[in-house]
């Protein structure tokens, strides 16, 4: 597969898309999903679940890319794990506001960096 973490982070840079959405359009081919269908779908995911509160919107993004595509929750769940995993030991995190380190002196991660990890991770799960 051509690495696509450049057109993910574009996407989340240009405005128009959140992470989750940044990272779930750039990937809907492979999803076989249209890239509206996709966007709708993460829409409600930007600035993490429950807006900062929860799991990045990158991370959600990776995450519906891996369920439409494998079509099996069993395989979908393992692969999901796998890139959380790799995530939180790249960025120390996989909660948006800790990642934007709300509270803290300074963020662990900015979103481009989190939207090129979360895809770049993805892209090693779908081999």
């Amino acid at each position: 597969m051509n690495t696509r973490v450049d057109e993910a982070v574009a996407r989340k840079a240009s405005g128009r898309y959140n992470c989750a959405q940044a990272v779930a359009c750039t990937y809907c081919d492979i999803a076989g999903v249209d890239e509206g269908t996709a966007g709708n779908i993460a829409a409600a995911f930007g600035v993490g679940m429950g807006n900062l509160e929860g799991t990045c919107g990158s991370l959600v993004g990776a995450g519906m890319v891996l369920g439409l595509k494998l079509r099996d929750r069993a395989a979908a769940m393992r692969s999901m794990k796998k890139l959380m995993e790799k995530f939180k030991a790249q960025n120390g995190s996989t909660i948006c506001k800790e990642l934007k380190g709300l509270g803290a002196t300074c963020p662990l991660r900015a979103c481009n960096d989190c939207v090129a990890d979360a895809a770049r991770f993805l892209e090693e799960e779908l081999g």
